[in-house]
């Protein structure tokens, strides 16, 4: 065929669909983490008599992993400041595989610690490098989908992820589960590698710019947000299980099936979360914040039907599902000119926030029942919504590289 005859091949094509493999691939890596992460809580009562450890103290492997990721998230982006994204994911994945290989063979409870202490700075790693790279993976007005899709990885792991690896444990025994993860980290890794392409630093993230990062008043007010809105969602999802048992009616069986729904939702929610916040990540928090209370608020009177206890659990799922996505983009809309470092901060105020939640509603079931608890989580969830509607407007314009509306790069 002559010059002047060959059909021309459309440029953009190959990139695109490249970009889409890179953005999977990502959230495979961030639905490894919140595996791994969370599967002890479906294997404790086995980890516990398998290690000679009671139940409170084999609870000690979901909470210092979140503690040490809170603090990874932070050090590791500084740490790794030079270092090539794409090296940087497939490093840690690699170390993810090692750390669950190493709990899966663990001979004692002091093993299987330090091995979830890598596990922590695996998550607060993977966080805090990946929840930005949805705007450098595909077109810009693709980026606010893209974010969805990685972020969906939290849901995805709790409606399938734990599940499959509890189910696991409980067939073949609680060190197949971290076998199993161990196998699909390395899959994740190979595929990271693979499809990804070289991800440069941009930026040289060091100690000094989270406090730079704090003198935004925007980002301030939506760090201040996240923090009391994911306390209370914990404060209150954390003791859920014994406010469902109070049910009439209600039997185990049922109440596994309605946490499948509230995950389920909770994918729902991230999508549709991730569609608005893409345009104004305030009004996608504000909605956030004022369902999320009420639902949890409302869930204690309800107590006494199944239907409206069944329909508040669903609609609870759909409003957090949002949460994480949306936060993310009000922290790049906030931050445009630093975003690695805002979402390192981010992830480690999130991982705080997680681990806050749980003790201080533990604290308060304890002392006054799982009740008080919802009230306590409704009651932050409304704090948090005067914290965003005090903040000023932060708007993402055509696409998440664009913000609009008083975003900007330095504030007082």
């Amino acid at each position: 065929m002559s010059q002047s005859t060959r059909l021309p091949t459309p440029p953009a094509a190959a990139p695109r669909q490249r970009g889409g493999l890179a953005v999977l691939a990502v959230a495979s890596a961030t639905f490894s983490v919140v595996t791994t992460e969370m599967l002890p809580v479906g294997l404790l009562t086995s980890i516990g008599s398998g290690l000679r450890v009671s139940d409170g103290t084999a609870g000690l492997a979901v909470t210092l992993p979140g503690l040490v990721a809170a603090l990874a998230a932070l050090l590791l982006p500084v740490a790794v400041r030079r270092a090539d994204r794409r090296t940087v994911l497939c490093v840690l994945m690699a170390l993810l595989a090692a750390a669950n290989l190493a709990s899966a063979l663990a001979p004692a409870f002091g093993v299987l610690l330090v091995a979830r202490v890598l596990v922590g700075v695996c998550i607060g790693g993977v966080w805090a490098i990946a929840a930005g790279l949805g705007v450098r993976l595909v077109r810009e007005e693709a980026a606010g989908r893209a974010t969805a899709v990685i972020f969906s990885g939290i849901a995805v792991a709790s409606v399938l992820g734990v599940p499959a690896g509890t189910l696991l444990g409980e067939l073949a025994g609680w060190r197949w589960g971290f076998a199993a993860l161990a196998a699909l980290a390395l899959a994740v890794a190979a595929l990271l590698a693979t499809v990804l392409p070289k991800l440069p630093a941009r930026e040289g993230v060091r100690l000094g710019a989270f406090a730079g990062l704090l003198r935004i008043g925007r980002l301030r007010a939506g760090l201040l947000a996240v923090t009391l809105l994911v306390t209370g969602h914990f404060a209150a999802y954390t003791y859920v299980r014994p406010v469902l048992e109070r049910v009439p009616g209600i039997g185990a069986g049922l109440i596994s099936g309605l946490l499948l729904a509230y995950g389920t939702a909770g994918i729902v929610g991230n999508f549709a979360g991730g569609a608005v916040a893409a345009r104004d990540p305030r009004r996608a928090l504000l909605a956030i914040c004022a369902g999320l209370g009420t639902v949890v608020l409302l869930l204690v009177p309800a107590g006494g039907s199944l239907l409206a206890s069944a329909a508040l659990l669903v609609a609870w799922g759909l409003a957090y599902g949002g949460v994480s996505v949306s936060a993310q983009n009000w922290v790049m809309a906030a931050a445009p000119h630093a975003r690695e470092a805002a979402s390192a901060l981010f992830a480690g105020v999130f991982n705080v926030a997680i681990a806050l939640g749980a003790f201080a509603g533990g604290r308060v079931a304890d002392s006054r029942g799982a009740g008080d608890a919802l009230w306590l989580g409704g009651a932050l969830a409304g704090l948090a919504l005067v914290a965003v509607a005090c903040a000023k407007g932060v708007r993402a314009g055509r696409t998440t590289g664009t913000y609009v509306k008083g975003a900007a790069t330095r504030e007082g």
